[in-house]
């Protein structure tokens, strides 16, 4: 069995010493070889090895140096060695050791007198202790205060000891004497700290009795009285008020740490007004004077919590809390902004509209290298900004249309994404947005916002200027017609070789699968892309390149059909408007000659990858739309599209509304609950803060927050009994959760008549969970009960078993020692993972940045596709979800979603990707994923492909 230690220290086990090496250094005259054994032999013995031999000769050759360095590692050796026989009786030998112990005490240099005081702190046998009690008090009078202080400490550990209080029952009195004449803070520390621990009446006293000087006092010795007050607070909750005044006049001391501790205190001791914009104000300070990130982030996370809770006062401090967007990290920008958000209102929306707009121009400067990302996070928060309060979208809309070209995709997207919300949510904004976005279309860099904004171009231009305009921008932006000369396309398949390699961050038109929202595969046309490049395709016709034109020319046949969209639903919107037949049907020629002209260059050679049949179908039914107009097709382009859109926006609002409404409901007071009249109370002698106090208290009991708290329903859930109700040792644990923390608190309770001693809590793990540190042994009585904690920390999200046993002696059967099986304690990775909502944008980046899947690599001498996969389908017996794509040219690409109905389980999905090279041979890759164990499959025995010639 393994037992607790209080030293560690890094081992090479590649080199172990040898005992009599280590006897032959001891025994000899050499200080340096001395030390370097007892080095090794304090390193054997941590790693549990047992070198009894030793301990005599460090008695006889190590016990009398003189030596400093030797001294502190005999101290260190002592420490560690066996001192009880298997019975828990003092070793007789260990007597040898007190009279050198006594002599350390009282040696002339003050560093031998303090490490071995602090050594005796670590000491648990009464037997060695008692007979250098003496000793130990006499160094409280020491004149160097590093003595004083471990005096104070081992005389704690002394008192602490099973049967301290009668080896020394008057330490709180000697302690209490000292601190009221010590001047070493350190030592003053100490000694309210053994007081606080041992005699709290005594610290209290002491406390009260000084507390016009507590503001002077160290910051060491503040946070003991922190944690004083924090401790009389809970265990008597009515005289708290006279405890917050000493928290409130804390807040003036001169360390942060002591300052963010007082703010700690006051929010989880009271909940009055005044407390509470105390300690708001005390994070917001600490907030703009540390410079550590990791502070700044604590400040945040303390400061969200009491958003939650005291939200109308954290109100008041929303222009504090944004000063941290100073801050050039990310991550505190983004909980800056997070907590502002929520503390919005009609009073405050103006100034934090304004502040998000100064950041926002800030990002203009090149200064940092995450401005992009930094100004995506901007435009989201004006964005919900705009939403909860639109009569500031007038203010911000335009400022933002100035980012439609940014560089950075995902914040043009949401920029983009912003105006179409706006525009359709603000009427009266409608025509100087179109008008804005038609003069700055051209600058627009990816295809994803082009389409979004030919798509506002299309729906929302309504007048025959804009109308015109629309049409206009958009002939503008894809140039000069045609797209490609004759003498272009004879050259087009060396063009295309060339272009592949210099066109590799653009958009490019292949067939990939995608990720769907419930994360299963299907077959996309238009690839994602990062930036787009210049067009390399088409020499002799880029005079005026313009944006559309040159993401069409690089491969994006999904843009392509989306201009043919927005240009069919301008003609028809011109028809409305325009009286004239003429101008009319001039329009819808040359959009006519638009769609042609891409079906052209996405079938001719010039390019390397053809136009897609989705994107063909979509501009063909343009076309034939444009040549034959009725009724009710012209209903359905300019009329149901928008009212699609109004119903999401609608269903959106929705949404938000219901999951407002689900956080804001708390629990109601029981009926039976006690009424206080807090104006029938007595007043006397109660200050301004106390009254607050008292009157949320009151509140919080009125409304239920008190019995929300101490409801004990859920951890009677949590309570797992370890043995039956007939072992003479009754054992539960109660298990707590926290992240990968898991702490067991097991309460162990002596069924029999005896006093059980050496008592122990052996506990194991299995799967990747590792216990901290093991629990130590007990003697514990007839019919009483001890609670042990152990904790046990999660490397993984797989599922866990602890088990164990409870070993003890009796007295009437020494030499047996008895066991009680535990039962097992099953984690299950529910109990660590907590739902969240993810938005579809979050969930592809993530996506695209991990590595969700196991692949299985594929290399087959199968020549077709769809044998390969019917092949996979028999030999594990799976059920084809989604057909199979089509196949095109001579390279193609085959994706298929299957359900493994027996291999991998019943919720494991398979994807199968297959890719026909040149050569004729396929090559491509199996995905296997699990819907409840992630990424915990094991691979080795779950698929075989070796039939029929495939690897």
């Amino acid at each position: 069995m393994e037992k607790s230690c209080t030293l560690i220290v890094h081992f090479d086990k590649a080199t172990p010493a040898l005992a009599n090496e280590i006897k032959e250094s001891l025994e000899g005259n050499d200080v340096a070889l001395k030390i370097e054994a007892l080095k090794k032999a304090i390193m054997l013995l941590i790693n549990g090895e047992t070198i009894p031999q030793l301990f005599i000769t460090i008695i006889r050759y190590v016990l009398p140096s003189e030596d400093h360095t030797i001294q502190k590692l005999l101290l260190l050796y002592l420490e560690i060695i066996d001192k009880t026989d298997s019975r828990g009786k003092v070793l007789p030998e260990m007597i040898l050791i007190c009279q050198n112990l006594r002599n350390n005490l009282q040696h002339p240099n003050e560093y031998i007198r303090g490490v071995t005081l602090r050594f005796l702190c670590r000491i648990n046998e009464s037997e060695i202790v008692e007979p250098l009690i003496p000793s130990i008090l006499s160094n409280l009078e020491h004149r160097n205060s590093f003595v004083r202080r471990n005096a104070v400490l081992a005389i704690m550990s002394v008192y602490k000891l099973p049967q301290g209080e009668q080896l020394l029952d008057s330490a709180p009195e000697i302690v209490e004497k000292f601190l009221s004449t010590e001047q070493d803070p350190s030592a003053k520390r100490n000694a309210f700290l053994m007081l606080f621990s041992c005699s709290q009446d005594r610290a209290v006293s002491y406390l009260f009795s000084n507390i016009d000087k507590i503001i002077d006092w160290g910051e060491q010795l503040q946070m003991v009285v922190l944690e004083l007050i924090r401790k009389v607070c809970r265990s008597n909750k009515g005289e708290k008020g006279k405890y917050i005044k000493i928290i409130i006049s804390l807040l003036n001391a001169n360390s942060t740490a002591v300052i963010y501790e007082c703010a700690s205190t006051l929010v989880s001791l009271s909940s009055a007004p005044t407390a509470i914009r105390a300690a708001s104000s005390t994070y917001c300070q600490l907030l703009l004077s540390q410079s550590d990130n990791n502070v700044k982030l604590i400040v945040l996370d303390r400061l969200n919590e009491l958003k939650s809770s005291h939200r109308e006062i954290m109100v008041e401090m929303v222009m504090d809390v944004l000063r941290a967007l100073l801050s050039p990290n990310l991550d505190i920008r983004r909980k800056t902004i997070d907590i502002a958000l929520e503390l919005i209102t009609p009073r405050n929306i103006d100034e934090v509209v304004m502040t998000l707009k100064k950041e926002v121009v800030k990002t203009q400067s090149g200064e940092h290298e995450k401005n992009g990302e930094y100004r995506q996070m901007l435009v989201q928060a004006i964005h919900s900004c705009a939403i909860k309060f639109p009569e500031v979208a007038s203010t911000v809309v335009h400022l933002l249309m100035d980012f439609l070209g940014d560089s950075n995709v995902a914040s043009a997207l949401d920029v983009v994404v912003f105006v179409r919300e706006i525009i359709q949510t603000n009427p009266k904004l409608r025509i100087s947005i179109i008008t804005r976005l038609l003069d700055t279309f051209y600058q627009i860099r990816s295809a994803r916002v082009c389409s979004c904004a030919l798509w506002i171009i299309g729906e929302y231009c309504l007048s025959l200027s804009e109308v015109e305009s629309g049409i206009a921008s958009i002939k503008q932006c894809l140039g000069d017609l045609p797209f490609y000369t004759a003498a272009e396309e004879g050259e087009g398949h060396d063009a295309s070789k060339s272009a592949t390699k210099q066109v590799s961050s653009a958009t490019v038109s292949s067939r990939r699968p995608a990720i769907l929202a419930d994360g299963t595969y299907a077959t996309q046309s238009a690839a994602l892309e990062t930036a787009m490049s210049p067009p390399t395709l088409v020499q002799g016709s880029l005079s005026s390149v313009g944006n559309l034109r040159s993401l069409i020319l690089s491969g994006d046949f999904f843009l392509a059909a989306v201009v043919s969209c927005t240009l069919a639903k301008l003609v028809l919107r011109l028809e409305e408007v325009q009286t004239s037949k003429a101008e009319v049907n001039k329009t819808s020629a040359q959009a006519l000659l638009i769609m042609v002209s891409i079906l052209q260059l996405g079938q001719s050679s010039v390019l390397p990858h053809p136009i897609d049949s989705d994107s063909h179908d979509r501009i063909v039914l343009c076309i034939r739309l444009l040549c034959n107009t009725g009724g009710e097709i012209r209903k359905i382009w300019l009329e149901s599209c928008r009212q699609s859109f109004v119903k999401m926006l609608a269903d959106k609002q929705h949404r938000e509304t219901e999951e407002i409404k689900a956080k804001s409901q708390i629990s109601n007071a029981q009926p039976d609950d006690l009424i206080d009249f807090y104006h029938l109370k007595s007043r006397k002698g109660m200050s301004q803060l106390e009254l607050e106090d008292e009157v949320q208290d009151d509140l919080k009991r009125a409304t239920g927050e008190f019995t929300k708290d101490a409801d004990d329903a859920n951890k009677l859930n949590r309570i797992l009994q370890l043995t039956g109700f007939s072992d003479p040792v009754y054992a539960e644990a109660y298990v707590t959760v926290h992240h990968y923390d898991i702490v067991l608190d097991v309460t162990v309770i002596n069924r029999t008549k005896e006093t059980l001693q050496n008592l122990c809590l052996e506990l194991a793990t299995m799967g990747d969970l590792k216990l901290v540190e093991r629990p130590q042994n007990y003697t514990l009585a007839p019919e009483s009960s001890k609670q042990i904690k152990a904790n046990i920390k999660v490397s993984s999200t797989e599922t866990g078993v602890i088990f164990g046993n409870i070993v003890y002696d009796t007295s009437s059967n020494v030499l047996e020692r008895t066991v009680i099986v535990l039962n097992d304690i099953h984690i299950d990775i529910m109990d660590y993972i907590s739902p969240a909502s993810c938005a579809d944008v979050a969930f592809r980046t993530m996506w695209a940045e991990f590595e969700w899947e196991n692949k299985v690599a594929v290399n087959t001498v199968i020549q077709d596709e769809r044998d390969f996969l019917n092949h996979i389908i028999k030999s594990t017996n799976m059920k084809c979800l989604t057909p199979p794509s089509a196949l095109e040219g001579e390279c193609g690409f085959l994706a298929a979603n299957l359900y493994a109905k027996s291999v991998f389980g019943e919720d494991a999905l398979v994807n199968v990707s297959i890719e026909k090279q040149t050569d004729g041979k396929l090559s491509g890759y199996v995905r296997i994923r699990s819907k409840t164990q992630g990424i915990a499959l094991s691979l080795g025995d779950k698929i075989t492909l070796k039939q029929k010639g495939a690897a």
